[in-house]
């Protein structure tokens, strides 16, 4: 009853949804109007049926997940595998990291028809979700067609945890349609065995973000940028949002009278505020260079306004910041720096990656600052001081490769599904 409830509010309210996503998001990123059918469970012929389908929600979880789904794609050849997300940065970063290797397509709203129809339409073999894209009929409507559902890198927050009791039949709900939950640690297993999830189906594997790596094409791309840049103190400020780009500006202009030949490498979150950067800083009368054009050696910002680049770019400057962090947004990946030995500064909001920067910080890789003010203090300190900031960025990678192995570990579970 509870499903059918949850259901009905949701075919109300996707009028709204709809209009939201193609006029108010469309404005702003034109790709949100493209292959809008799809919200509603319209895919096309060609989708490859008896697929494995992965569920990416966005570029972040798409480039956490890449190394995962290739390693998927190497222990079974014969495979097809389907992904899905529902942004079209995670869309556009599908199809640069896989090509036509994988299908691709748009999550539909879990509106009943929309994923009744889709999955009555894909047939998948084994969907495969990552972290807590926990979709009530997405998931009723897989089992109704026999297909096994694990949730993988599985985290559940405090606060995430909370607002799922609040709901507490649905939630019962969700977790009866879930075969295997490859949870971060036991403790977020425990929260998912509270909302109504058979302790037997938790499994602690650790989480997949650890087991990053910096290729051969990155590295050599780096090695260009370096050389490019020369020997001048760097730092990089990536994933910033609305209201943290000022700051973190306003940081580099004080930096700068320290620091006068030091470099700043922003690279917003979200490709619609590479435009409103770049007028902030034409408005700062900061000399600027963007990173999909030519660069000027005496420019005091490079904005990086490209898309999968950051995991490299870290590795271009002595300390990075994680934006997110200086908002209520609740942080980004810090192990993408970690991951190159950078250093890591945030912001007091990490609530997004409770589950790795404890740790992080414990093993003295990552320092929080509590403001715009601390954040100049610790960025302005670490480039007075190179060596103690190598000190900071070889603990993040300390972090970093202490807790690899997630992906074999998911791997056995996935095995294990497709075996049954």
């Amino acid at each position: 009853m509870t499903r059918y409830l949850y259901s009905l509010l949701l075919l109300l309210l996707s009028p709204f949804i709809a209009f939201y996503l193609y006029q108010v998001r469309g404005k702003k990123n034109i790709g949100y109007r493209a292959h809008f059918g799809e919200r509603f469970g319209l895919v096309k012929n060609k989708t490859t049926k008896k697929s494995i389908m992965i569920h990416c929600a966005s570029v972040g979880e798409v480039l956490a997940a890449s190394p995962l789904i290739k390693r998927i794609q190497h222990a079974h050849p014969d495979e097809r595998l389907l992904i899905t997300c529902n942004t079209p940065t995670g869309r556009a970063e599908i199809q640069k990291q896989f090509g036509e290797t994988v299908d691709m397509c748009y999550l539909p709203l879990d509106i009943a028809f929309a994923a009744r129809k889709f999955i009555k339409t894909v047939k998948p073999k084994l969907l495969i979700i990552l972290e807590t894209e926990l979709w009530p009929n997405l998931f009723y409507y897989a089992k109704q067609h026999h297909c096994p559902v694990t949730v993988v890198n599985a985290r559940l927050s405090e606060k995430s945890y909370r607002g799922y009791k609040r709901f507490a039949s649905l939630s019962r709900h969700l977790m009866q349609h879930i075969d295997v939950l490859a949870s971060h640690n036991e403790e977020d297993g425990h929260r998912f065995i509270a909302l109504g999830l058979d302790a037997n189906r938790v499994q602690s594997t650790g989480s997949i973000k650890f087991d990053i790596h910096i290729d051969d094409g990155d590295k050599l791309k780096l090695n260009d940028l370096k050389t490019q840049i020369g020997d001048r103190p760097v730092w990089i400020a990536g994933s910033t949002h609305p209201n943290e780009h000022e700051q973190v500006i306003a940081v580099h202009q004080l930096i700068l009278k320290k620091h006068p030949n030091a470099l700043l490498i922003i690279a917003p979150r979200h490709p619609e505020q590479f435009g409103p950067v770049a007028n902030l800083l034409s408005q700062s009368k900061i000399k600027y260079s963007r990173r999909s054009s030519s660069y000027d050696k005496d420019c005091q910002v490079l904005l990086a306004d490209t898309l999968g680049e950051l995991k490299f770019l870290y590795g271009s400057a002595a300390v990075a910041f994680i934006g997110g962090s200086l908002i209520e947004r609740g942080g980004h990946n810090p192990l993408e720096a970690a991951a190159s030995a950078i250093g890591v500064i945030s912001g007091p909001s990490t609530y997004n990656f409770s589950h790795i920067y404890p740790e992080l910080t414990a093993m003295k890789g990552a320092i929080i600052c509590q403001n715009e003010e601390q954040l100049c203090e610790q960025v302005t300190a670490y480039l007075s001081h190179i060596q103690a900031a190598k000190i900071l960025g070889e603990n993040a990678y300390a972090c970093l490769a202490k807790n690899q192995g997630a992906i074999n570990r998911t791997l056995k579970v996935i095995d294990s599904l497709l075996e049954q």
